[in-house]
């Protein structure tokens, strides 16, 4: 297996996990009367195993998609996790003079 597969399979099994517990949330809560209508269906089981489904793989896109965006680029400054943007995370931007004609009325 190759790093980069280990790191992408690695990080869908994080969202997985997460989107388990959500989904556990979901139902151990019962939010919005979701466990009862779940317990009360005849097919409950097939929609509460395609919503964790579905759960599972938008958490798991999720968590892959900000792991990839956290990963170091060679323009990068060694050592750096990212370019800096100015104003929020690097130099304070400086004013720059700038001469003004008066108007004429």
């Amino acid at each position: 297996m190759t790093p980069l597969t280990r790191f992408l399979a690695l990080h869908a099994l994080i969202g997985f996990g997460i989107a388990g517990l959500f989904a556990a949330m979901l139902f151990g809560l019962d939010v919005a009367g979701l466990r009862s209508l779940v317990v009360q269906s005849s097919v409950g089981w097939v929609a509460a195993s395609a919503l964790t489904f579905l759960l599972c793989l938008t958490f798991g896109s999720v968590q892959m998609g900000i792991a990839i965006m956290q990963l170091e680029s060679n323009d990068t400054q060694r050592g750096s996790r990212r370019r800096a943007l100015p104003g929020f995370f690097g130099p304070t931007p400086q004013p720059v003079p700038v001469r003004v004609r008066q108007r004429s009325r």
